[in-house]
């Protein structure tokens, strides 16, 4: 594993056991997990649908897939998320692929297409984030669509304190991305991209000041 990549898994790893205590991140709260399923059930097709959950993390939004009919596989680079997603899908009764893999470059063994590549607050992890839009889009099928919920919640400023251990300029989109330099980035790659304002605090567990965003593009 590059050292960047090795950076970034560790880092994760560590948040494993207490990344669910976030309220939009486990979505124990029901009134939370209602709110993030009828946001899903509007940016899905009609299930089944074939679902790649890109930086699943400890596999909340795939959870919510399946239970709405869909097939979802999770792929995320820090193993002890992926094991906390495949202990939470399988508690549930359900069989569905999470796998550990680079989220920027899914592993083959993911599949090769899909209805729905779904990813959430991913993009700014990444060291190439326009290179991985252009892969995710080409695992979709014709008529798939692209669903990126993303955010701009922090500066990305020299002397920032930053939670790996890289160069500002390795990491581009860090902090967030404001909606419009994604989709500026979105628009030679896919045939429509809306944006659909997520300021709801009901999908955070808490009201939010900063830019949040639900990104549905076309291929």
């Amino acid at each position: 594993m590059p050292e960047t990549s090795a950076s970034i898994a560790s880092f994760w790893n560590a948040f494993a056991a207490s990344f669910d205590e976030e309220a939009d991140h486990g979505l124990r709260d029901p009134h939370v997990k209602a709110a993030w399923a009828e946001r899903l059930r509007s940016w899905m097709p009609a299930s089944p649908a074939d679902v790649l959950d890109l930086g699943c993390g400890t596999g909340s939004l795939s959870l919510v897939l399946a239970e709405q009919g869909h097939r979802p596989v999770g792929v995320d680079l820090a193993p002890l998320m992926v094991e906390q997603a495949r202990r939470k899908l399988t508690a549930a009764g359900f069989d569905a692929a999470m796998m550990v893999g680079d989220a920027s470059d899914p592993p083959a063994r993911a599949g090769t297409a899909f209805d729905v590549i779904l990813s959430r607050h991913l993009l700014w992890t990444l060291p190439d984030p326009q290179e991985a839009l252009r892969r995710w889009i080409g695992l979709l099928r014709p008529g798939g669509r692209l669903v990126l919920v993303e955010g701009r919640w922090a500066t990305a400023e020299p002397g920032e304190d930053r939670p790996y251990e890289v160069e500002p300029e390795s990491m581009p989109w860090m902090g967030g991305v404001e909606a419009e330099r994604l989709l500026a980035a979105l628009r030679p790659l896919v045939e429509t991209a809306r944006v659909e304002p997520l300021p709801d605090p009901a999908l955070w567990g808490r009201a939010v000041q900063d830019e949040r965003y639900a990104v549905v593009a076309f291929a």
